[in-house]
């Protein structure tokens, strides 16, 4: 079931999750209030869209995406107070 953003933002203000036990719920509800498909519901095999993608970053080798889909984009998230210059350098390759 669609969630309205007022529910949505709701939800999500309240929330007092830690980065990993919320990012994909939070993906997933914020596909279906804006009406698009999440990952699993657009590509099961994960071949263009999906979660906790492998990438190869600039520094370090390896790294994930949180959410990833070829040609359009990659979608990294942080905990409240974490670096988002550790985000741009997994994110630009």
């Amino acid at each position: 079931m669609a969630l309205s953003l007022p529910e949505f933002l709701e939800r999500w203000k309240a929330s007092t999750l830690s980065e990993p036990a919320a990012a994909q719920s939070h993906f997933i509800d914020l596909c279906e209030t804006l009406g698009q498909p999440h990952p699993a519901a657009a590509d099961q095999t994960g071949d263009k869209f999906t979660f906790e993608k492998h990438i190869s970053k600039l520094e370090d080798g390896k790294g994930f995406a949180d959410v990833w889909k070829r040609g359009f984009f990659g979608w990294e998230y942080k905990g409240k107070r974490k670096s988002l210059s550790a985000v741009y350098a997994l994110l630009v390759c």
